[in-house]
């Protein structure tokens, strides 16, 4: 069974890195770097990127990169597909220096969303300075954050990621969409499902049974205090970002966060106060709402 230790890092495709440096910078308040090949990372703790932003022709989300715990794990994880017989490819020497790893393969699920599995992180443990005054990221163990990918081809894609990648469920949530949002008023209950890997983070992945033209339907990075999500609100305002949810609290991970879109077109969650799940002691559920309070998704359709 391959073991993941979290999301390391997410890959967006851009036809314009300035945007995105802009957006990194004055919004999200990350520090930006030029990258080996052209492109741009976004530096958010001692790592040397967690986002990175690739030329492309495109604006959208193109990678989830997974952290194994060494050479040996990583040996272990191409053992293991290919002993299911799921085809992979290995990263070669540039793509991997641009990710700032020692070795790298990718393979895609069932939905056709690529996860790239890696070990051994480079990083100079540079002091993270955010140009704005962000006081820091919650990382370490629990990683970037999450990442919610769109799985239309639901059943398979949920079986992959379980019996293949190893990850864990943590929660279900199945929504309809409101006749006022969707074309078609049948449209049917939608489910979603919260998975966890290695760490206490309740979900570093959830799959939404849709597709999404931008290839993710949301990702979400978490600060140190309620402060810092405020003065994003700010900053939201100040610099036109348009939002695609109010301030809320999940029901399921407690996290207090409101919702933006980024360069890439899909979503971005910027929240506090998440869940540090002691998964011995964890009962999988079905919740039945998406928030104790707030969260207001039409303004995203406004």
């Amino acid at each position: 069974m391959i073991e993941l230790r979290g999301l390391g890092y997410i890959v967006a495709e851009s036809t314009d890195t300035a945007a995105w440096r802009h957006y990194g910078e004055q919004v999200l308040g990350m520090m930006s770097l030029d990258a080996p090949d052209g492109g741009l990372a976004l530096k958010m703790d001692e790592r040397a990127a967690r986002i990175h932003v690739v030329k492309g022709e495109r604006d959208g989300y193109l990678a989830s990169g997974w952290e194994l715990a060494g050479e040996q794990a990583f040996q272990a994880a191409q053992d293991s597909l290919r002993q299911r017989d799921i085809a992979f490819q290995l990263a070669d020497s540039a793509t991997c220096a641009a990710r700032h790893v020692q070795q790298m393969l990718w393979v895609a699920d069932p939905s056709g969303n690529r996860h790239e599995l890696y070990w051994g992180v480079k990083t100079d443990f540079r002091r993270f300075a955010s140009p704005i005054g962000v006081s820091g990221f919650v990382t370490g163990e629990l990683g970037l954050g999450h990442v919610v990918l769109p799985a239309p081809d639901f059943d398979r894609t949920y079986g992959f990621l379980k019996d293949v990648l190893g990850f864990q469920l943590s929660d279900i949530f199945r929504m309809r969409i409101p006749p006022e949002f969707t074309p078609d008023p049948a449209e049917p209950e939608k489910r979603i499902y919260f998975l966890h890997c290695a760490n206490g983070r309740h979900h570093s992945l959830g799959i939404f049974e849709m597709s999404a033209p931008s290839g993710c339907i949301h990702a979400m990075v978490e600060v140190e205090s309620m402060d810092e999500v405020g003065r994003a609100l700010d900053r939201v305002r100040q610099h036109g970002v348009k939002m695609s949810a109010t301030l809320g609290r999940h029901c399921n991970d407690r996290m207090t966060s409101f919702y933006m879109k980024t360069p890439g077109g899909f979503d971005m969650e910027y929240g506090h106060g998440g869940l540090v799940v002691d998964w011995d002691h964890h009962s999988v559920y079905e919740a039945t709402a998406v928030s104790l309070w707030g969260h207001d998704f039409s303004i995203g359709f406004q």
